[in-house]
This record gives C-alpha cells, structure tokens and sequence, in this order.
C-alpha cells in the first residue's frame, strides 16, 4: 500500500538541515511558482522551462536547492542500509565506479566505500549552497561568473546518489512503497538537467536503460 511523501521521508533522516529559501524574496517565489507547477500536474518538460521573464541563474539556483533537500531526504531512507559492509565501494553496478576528489584531503581520485563518499558529496554541496558569494539569498547580490558550473558539479554529484539508490538500494525503497514518489523526483530532476544542459551525457550512462523506459 502506497504512504504518502511526508511518512515516507522522514525529516528526523535527512543527512543535512534543508537550505529555506526566504519568505518574501523573489527566488521564494520563484520556489512556490516551479512547487505550484509541479503540483497541477503540468507535463515535466514544461514544468522546468525558465518561466517568461525570469533570470536564468534565479530559476537554476532554486531547483539546485531544492533537488539537495529532495535527494537528501531520499538517501536518508536507505542510509542505513548502505553500509561499509554492504556497499565497499561506491558504484552503480559492476561498471560504475566514482571515486571522490576535492580541495583539501583526497587532492587525487580515491576509492571509498558509499557511505563515506555519500557524507562527503553531501557535505560538499552544503557547503556550496550555503556559501553567498555562490548562492546570494539577496537578489541583490549578483551570482559568480562560474555560477552554472559549479551548478554543474553539484547536479553530476547528485546525479550519482541517483544511480546508488536505483541499482544497490532500490528494494528497500520498493519496500515502503515509495517508488512513485522516487521516480517523480529523478523525472523532475532529469528533466530539468536536460532543459539547461546541467549534465554531461556520459554521467547519464549508467541510469540510461531505465530512463529510456520511463515515461519523460
């Protein structure tokens, strides 16, 4: 029997605290223009169009925030599961394998087991989000000239937690009867990666077959 959203993601299972976007200011509305179009059941492709007018960069940064709090809270269903012992390494399947590479600690590609690598994505894109010289909350304030890349990593970065979830943990989520709510949100996400170009094809590989079967 299918639950609805709310018992199936369970705050008290977010990894990270959910980035709010502030009452009042215009990626607000923006926030509760793109939540009202999901929920009328509008077709996804016209839902994560850049609405008239709109600043490109705004639109990007909301649903980059928003997509956080969603995957976080997705992953935070199947976290205790996905184990050292379980999951050693992090992959999609026997052919995909990533390994973590940032500023500080692991300068050169390093294979670690999910969990580990999942804590430091999360962290990372936190840490991103959370930054206003990249995630202005004024409008005020201008967003960086690298703004879409760095948009870039932290989708492909996302993207990955996807293909973990699909391919090593998708029983338990078949389990609490919340693959509905899953799918709507990698379509919501997928389609909106490739309205602006937010994912290099080759990161979509490993999701490709099932993809192809969903209706998009």
């Amino acid at each position: 029997m299918s639950v609805t959203l709310k018992q199936v993601f369970n705050k008290d299972k977010t990894f990270r605290p959910k980035r709010k976007l502030e009452l009042g200011t215009q990626r607000f509305e923006l926030h509760k223009w793109a939540q009202a179009s999901l929920n009328s059941g509008v077709d996804l492709k016209s839902a994560v169009r850049l609405p008239c007018g709109e600043d490109v960069s705004d639109w990007v940064a909301v649903h980059v925030v928003d997509f956080f709090n969603r995957i976080n809270l997705i992953y935070g269903t199947v976290c205790e599961f996905c184990t050292e012992k379980s999951c050693p390494v992090m992959s999609g399947g026997p052919r995909y394998e990533y390994r973590w590479q940032d500023e500080h600690k692991y300068k050169k590609p390093t294979a670690l087991p999910a969990p580990q690598y999942m804590n430091l994505l999360m962290d990372w894109i936190e840490m991103q989000i959370n930054n206003e010289e990249i995630f202005p909350t004024s409008t005020e304030i201008p967003f960086p000239k690298n703004f879409i890349q760095i948009c870039k990593k932290i989708m492909c970065r996302l993207f990955r937690v996807f293909v973990h979830v699909y391919i090593h943990h998708f029983d338990r989520i078949l389990q609490m009867a919340a693959e509905a709510h899953v799918n709507t949100c990698y379509k919501h996400f997928y389609n909106f990666s490739i309205e602006f170009n937010l994912i290099d094809h080759k990161e979509l590989e490993p999701l490709k077959d099932m993809t192809s079967r969903m209706d998009l």
